[in-house]
This record gives C-alpha cells, sequence and structure tokens, in this order.
C-alpha cells in the first residue's frame, strides 16, 4: 500500500509571513495540530501547535506581531506519495516525528499523512486478513 492510499489529501498550509495568531487558529478551525509552511508553491518548514507554545507563547512572544517563520521548524521531513507505508512507518520511527508532509515527484505538496493515518491502513490490512482467513476457514468446514 502507498502513503497516498493513506494520507489526508485535504491539506491545509500556512505562509512563513503569517502570525502565530493565524496559524493556531487554522489548527484550531480545521482541529488539526500541524501545518506545513509554504511560500511560493515551495514547502519551506513545518510549524505544530507545539512550536507555537514552547517557542512562541514561552517566549513571551506577541502572537499577533511573531511570523510563523520565526518558530517553524525549518529542517524539512517529507515523504513521496509513491512510498509504501512500510517504508514511512520505518522512517517515522527513525526521525522520531508523527506526521509528515506528502509531496509528488515535482516535489509538490499535496497531503500529510500522521501516525494516525498509518495505524488506520494497518488495522484495515490486518482486518482484510483476518477476513480473508475467516472466510477460507468458513468454507473448509462446509467442505468437510
Amino acid at each position: 500500500m502507498q502513503i497516498k492510499d493513506v494520507m489526508t489529501q485535504q491539506c491545509d498550509w500556512i505562509a512563513p509571513n503569517a502570525n502565530l495568531q493565524e496559524a493556531a487558529q487554522v489548527m484550531k478551525d480545521k482541529d488539526i495540530g500541524f501545518l506545513p509552511v509554504g511560500q511560493n508553491d515551495k514547502l519551506v518548514g513545518t510549524i505544530t501547535d507545539r512550536d507555537i507554545v514552547m517557542r512562541g507563547l514561552v517566549g513571551n512572544q506577541d502572537v499577533q506581531k511573531t511570523q510563523v517563520s520565526d518558530v517553524m521548524t525549518e529542517k524539512l521531513y517529507y515523504c513521496f506519495e509513491d512510498q509504501t507505508v512500510d517504508e514511512i512507518c520505518q522512517n517515522l520511527s527513525e526521525i522520531q516525528v508523527r506526521r509528515l508532509p506528502v509531496v509528488n515527484r515535482d516535489k509538490r505538496l499535496v497531503g500529510v499523512v500522521s501516525t494516525g493515518d498509518l495505524a488506520q491502513a494497518q488495522a484495515q490490512q490486518t482486518g482484510e486478513a483476518l477476513q480473508g482467513i475467516t472466510q477460507q476457514l468458513q468454507a473448509q468446514s462446509k467442505a468437510a
């Protein structure tokens, strides 16, 4: 299974010159804790609700004057939409993050994948496997 099959496709992003209040409002409205940061159709960073609190509020920053670029994480981790779920699960474990922006091979943002998305995909695969096993066992019982 590929990441494009499990990612969240309707992905919001925010500009680096937006203020922290705007970022927090988008997160609240969408019930999310992570936003890719983009400028000129290019991914330039990410910001989380934790970034806003730990780098902004705890640092006594004014949320209406402080820009996203002041507290965002510039180190970019992302994955490609055609990578496998297993591959990305391994990558998340290695780099110690819970969410990744998903890009196409032209490096344009096409979605976001989270550990929750991956857990749902794995649960679905496990459910399908169990259903197949159960159907085989039922067929064998009827034949006997």
